[in-house]
């Protein structure tokens, strides 16, 4: 038991996805890294396929994300910080390409849409990178993947207080 990731601790099912989704940033990476202008010119096919991945990576993540964020009692404060952030950078991606709407902090303000005549992504040149959700407030795919990397890699054994399964049994102290 003590070889296994941290994650593992809380959920071997989530520590299993969370693999999955490591490896599909890695390929994404990789397709980002092969579409340069070089010997045999821009590859338009590994950014279609970087820009697919992104997608399903984006809603994996969020999901991941989300499912430890409402374990909130089962992770240290430190790391429910760090990872309470990362949802809000996922949503950021998430909400304009799932539900076509610009993110609101406010639930009863009016949605307003983002565009569904647009591409899933802007290629930014300069840095090889895909911009991702909102135009108007486009996020980095490199950037947003190293931050996932970064903060479940800050995970450790100590900051998982309990299983998901546990976090069902047990009251919290103020019901004792």
């Amino acid at each position: 038991m003590s070889t296994q990731p941290p994650l593992a601790a809380f959920s071997i099912y989530l520590s299993g996805r969370h693999h999955v989704l490591l490896s599909i940033a890695s390929e994404i990476t990789e397709r980002l890294d092969a579409c340069v202008a070089g010997e045999g010119g821009f590859s338009h096919d590994a950014r279609k396929r970087a820009s697919d991945l992104m997608w399903l990576w984006t809603l994996g993540a969020y999901e991941v994300v989300r499912t430890m964020c409402q374990s909130q009692r089962c992770f240290s404060e430190r790391f429910y910080r760090s990872l309470s952030s990362l949802k809000v950078d996922l949503e950021r991606v998430r909400v304009p390409n799932t539900k076509l709407e610009r993110i609101k902090y406010d639930r009863r303000e009016r949605s307003i849409p983002v565009a569904s005549d647009r591409g899933p992504d802007v290629w930014d040149e300069a840095s090889k990178d895909l911009l991702v959700g909102d135009p108007a407030d486009a996020v980095s795919a490199r950037l947003l993947l190293g931050s996932y990397e970064s903060v479940m890699s800050s995970l450790t054994r100590d900051d998982v207080l309990m299983s998901h399964e546990e976090s069902f049994e047990r009251k919290p102290r103020h019901e004792r």
